[in-house]
């Protein structure tokens, strides 16, 4: 717990929770791996009451076995008064001796059901006795904090936030853990004593994403090349056989599912769903929507709509780092062992991919961006804008847009690089090209900024003056 890093919003939810006077519903939800286990205990350990945790594809009777065993261990019972057969009859009993247990203190007692979604068993009943568990008891209890939690944040939101039952607004706070950010993923490195420079952060970052599970498996005097030899090549290597299990852990049927993140890893640039129904064979109605939702709030896909175009045309983009990293570098091959990515790392192929993914990177620190380039204050609209050519316009794509109220546009061109960028004439005049193709077809009355965001900078020649009206490097990332 000493090495606890970041999270102040959601410390600061469950803070207002320890304090509040009433009855409180906490659903924590996020994607596996991610961390929502350990902040929890992190910030109720002093508070905690009950914990129970659900287990994939065990039937109801192992589960409430095993929900016995946890009561009798939580509150020192020798016996249970009588077997549990169901999940309405265990948690009348969990009731009781909450009841019980209870002081006259004020101090919240929290009950932790994690892995939420997994207790609900086909034909189990469970989530109609959580709701009468809830309703009957515990929304009287002013000193009591139930927090459920699941990594399959689509069943979360599905049944539980936008549940239509007796659980219809009934949480009081809900939280999605996302991944650190660069600056958490430093911090986190620092508490673990790894002393790495911010370039080779930001390449692992690219590869694995702001997950902990995956940045605390980085070994002390150790180079990022060597840490991904062990961690994707080697035979037990953690993140080798880990894409086996993510989908699966999350999706009950995941196969529609890994249909539109190959089709999205091939096409890095974004597909619409039209798109992505043609491709991937499947049905234009609500299935397909629910799908696509889920992939989303599982934090696997996001979401851009281009500058100018209607909702409906929304572009969805593959932004989940190791698996963007997975199927483009190990899924098919045949390569293992020691120095297995110093040799791949110097292929053309890396290159190119870093392109995409250091784009992508950048797509998901947008505030830091703005504080960088000081509107951070300003109402600002973020797209990605692209114009097929013809005869007379070659086409043109920008990677983000910044439109700002203030009647500024910054068109910002994102290029990573080992080493200080250098404008040379063709990409100053394609800068130019990008530019001037952008105001004819949108028409657009703000002032244009090209801005060029950066690893490490630009070279300071008059290509930059005459082209650039901004540039970023990477450390803003890291704000």
């Amino acid at each position: 717990m000493s090495n606890f890093v970041g999270r102040e919003a959601e410390i600061q939810v469950f803070s207002e929770v320890f304090q509040s006077r009433e009855a409180e519903l906490v659903a924590v939800f996020g994607r596996r791996r991610v961390g929502k286990t350990f902040l929890i205990r992190h910030v109720c350990a002093k508070h905690m009451a009950f914990e129970f945790s659900g287990v994939k594809d065990t039937n109801a009777a192992r589960q409430l076995e095993r929900f016995g065993v946890e009561i009798k261990k939580a509150f020192g019972l020798n016996e249970l008064p009588v077997k549990l057969k169901s999940w309405l009859q265990a948690f009348s009993l969990l009731s009781d001796v909450m009841d019980q247990s209870a002081t006259s203190s004020k101090k919240k007692r929290v009950i932790f059901l994690d892995e939420f979604p997994w207790m609900d068993s086909p034909r189990s009943g469970f989530l109609t006795a959580f709701d009468y568990f809830w309703n009957s008891w515990g929304t009287k209890q002013s000193n009591v904090v139930v927090v459920i939690c699941g990594s399959a944040a689509s069943w979360m939101i599905q049944n539980v936030v936008r549940n239509k039952g007796g659980l219809h607004n009934r949480l009081t706070r809900r939280i999605r853990l996302a991944p650190f950010n660069l600056k958490e993923a430093e911090l986190f490195l620092k508490s673990q004593k790894i002393q790495i420079k911010r370039y080779q952060i930001l390449q692992f970052y690219m590869m694995t994403g702001g997950i902990p599970h995956y940045l605390k498996e980085i070994r002390r005097g150790e180079s990022i090349e060597q840490a991904v030899d062990r961690m994707f090549f080697a035979q037990d290597g953690l993140l080798r056989e880990e894409f086996d299990n993510l989908y699966p852990a999350l999706f009950d049927n995941p196969q529609k599912h890994l249909s539109v993140i190959h089709a999205l890893a091939e096409k890095p640039s974004g597909m619409t769903r039209k798109q992505l129904i043609e491709s991937c064979h499947l049905d234009s109605g609500g299935s397909t929507t629910k799908m696509l939702e889920e992939l989303y709030e599982s934090g696997f896909v996001q979401t851009y709509l281009p500058f100018g175009k209607a909702s409906r045309e929304f572009v969805y983009k593959l932004s989940d780092e190791y698996t963007i990293f997975y199927l483009k570098f190990i899924e098919n091959s045949k390569a293992s062992g020691e120095g297995t990515w110093v040799n791949k790392s110097q292929g053309q192929a890396y290159k190119i991919w870093c392109g995409f993914a250091f784009e992508n990177l950048c797509l998901k620190h947008i505030a830091q961006l703005k504080k960088g380039l000081g509107i951070s204050g300003i109402y600002t609209e973020q797209s990605i804008w692209r114009s097929e050519g013809n005869a007379e316009m070659p086409g043109a794509q920008i990677d983000l847009l910044l439109d700002r109220a203030d009647h500024v546009i910054n068109l910002v061109e994102i290029k990573f690089s080992n080493a200080v960028f250098v404008i040379d004439k063709k990409y100053a005049a394609e800068l130019d090209h990008k530019k001037m193709v952008f105001a004819a077809k949108t028409a657009t009355s703000k002032t244009l900024f090209l801005t060029l965001m950066t690893n490490f900078g630009v070279k300071k020649n008059d290509y930059f003056y005459n082209t650039i009206q901004k540039e970023l490097t990477a450390d803003v990332l890291f704000e």
